[in-house]
């Protein structure tokens, strides 16, 4: 599941590049020694090497019965908001006994990573599929002690008041969606807790001068009504299908939160083959993030990042509300693992997004290029360059944007 992935402290389903994990050697896969192409063999049975099957005699008894994979590895990443990082993860891709052609893989990562930055985190963001997708479980469950760039309130911040701010996130945030009227219409609930603690801020800067509403520290807790469209081909990397999910969450002092408000999020996606002739695959993406009452410092939206924006430093614009979009074009080779993207959007942050124009939107594009690690399910190893308004960002990660 994925809803608004802006930043990691406010996401509801992480596409965030962590989740999606194999193996640091899928940055090297393809080269070896003088510079020699891998053959692709070679380069399955390196994957193998890291790749478990549970229910292996099972399935070898019943071949109807899908062949759940559990992939651990070393792993690598990089973002500018954290440089390199480095750890180990795991990701469970299954299916319950009784799931045919007609439930998509359920997927479970988890991952440990240390950064360049000094900074750690362990996540999980999943996405389970109940037998004929009669149900749909998604969230999160993040640790992190993660040290922030901040620029001031609003779009016209200026780069010259960069300070950085230091603190450690506890997020526990589980969706619970039933099938309703429609075989791909999902409607539900869940709760969202998100605990902000040990804040450490730069003496005299800007967040100490304006000290703005739990700036030093919050505690988020409310309940969450939601609602889920997705016949997604394929939930790593879709080929056609159109997904949307909505989130109205109410929080409240009197279940233990430290701050009254509400917060409304959306997530519209679609996928396409513009030729019939070829696999290239066309994808839109719109987002919106919407936020009324005692919001706490936490819970404003930040632009930019590794998945939307592109280009800009992860919180280089921050405000009360967002919107943004993109388009991505997603080429293929043949029966190469290699690809190449182009894409380009825009976006802005809004004390109130009543104050939308589009004359003010911040644009963001670039291009990138992509190895397919694993065909059977589609995932990619992603290189991407974003350019925004006078800045340029590169990220490494597994899976795609969006």
């Amino acid at each position: 599941m994925s809803i608004v992935s802006l930043p990691k402290n406010n996401i509801l389903r992480i596409n965030y590049f962590p989740s999606k994990i194999i193996s640091i050697v899928a940055i090297i896969l393809f080269t070896v020694g003088n510079g020699q192409t891998v053959r692709a063999q070679d380069f399955e049975n390196i994957k193998e090497f890291f790749t478990f099957y549970p229910n292996k005699k099972a399935v070898q008894k019943d071949s109807t019965l899908y062949a759940s994979k559990f992939i651990a590895a070393p792993v690598v990443s990089y973002s500018p908001e954290t440089n390199f990082a480095f750890g180990t993860g795991a990701k469970y891709l299954f299916k319950f006994n009784g799931s045919g052609e007609e439930t998509r893989v359920s997927n479970m990562p988890i991952t440990l990573q240390y950064t360049l930055n000094s900074q750690f985190f362990i996540y999980s963001g999943f996405e389970i599929f109940t037998n004929q997708e009669e149900w749909v479980i998604e969230g999160n469950i993040l640790f992190q002690n993660y040290p922030r760039l901040y620029y001031g309130l609003g779009t016209n911040a200026p780069e010259s008041a960069e300070e950085e701010y230091n603190y450690y996130q506890l997020l526990i945030e589980p969706i619970f969606l039933k099938q309703a009227f429609t075989r791909y219409l999902f409607i539900g609930g869940g709760v969202r807790f998100n605990h902000i603690y040990d804040v450490e801020i730069e003496e005299g800067g800007l967040i100490d001068q304006n000290r703005p509403s739990g700036f030093d520290g919050s505690t988020s807790l409310g309940v969450e009504l939601a609602s889920l469209y997705d016949n997604r081909n394929n939930v790593l990397n879709a080929q056609n299908g159109w997904y949307f999910e909505a989130t109205r969450g109410q929080y409240f002092e009197s279940l233990g939160g430290t701050h009254k408000f509400d917060l409304t999020r959306f997530d519209l996606r679609h996928y396409m083959k513009p030729f019939s002739n070829k696999d290239d695959i066309l994808a839109f993406q719109m987002v919106g993030r919407f936020t009324r009452g005692d919001l706490p410092f936490s819970e404003f939206s930040f632009l930019g990042g590794s998945e939307i924006m592109r280009g800009y430093r992860e919180g280089r614009y921050v405000g009360r509300d967002l919107l943004a979009s993109q388009i991505e074009y997603r080429k293929t080779f043949k029966d190469s693992r290699f690809g190449a993207v182009l894409f380009a959007g825009g976006g802005d942050i809004y004390n109130d997004v009543s104050d939308f124009q589009f004359k003010n939107l911040k644009p963001s594009y670039g291009g990138g290029l992509r190895f397919m690690i694993d065909k059977e399910e589609r995932l990619n190893l992603r290189f991407d360059v974003g350019f925004g308004r006078g800045s340029s960002e590169f990220y490494l990660g597994i899976s795609e944007a969006f």
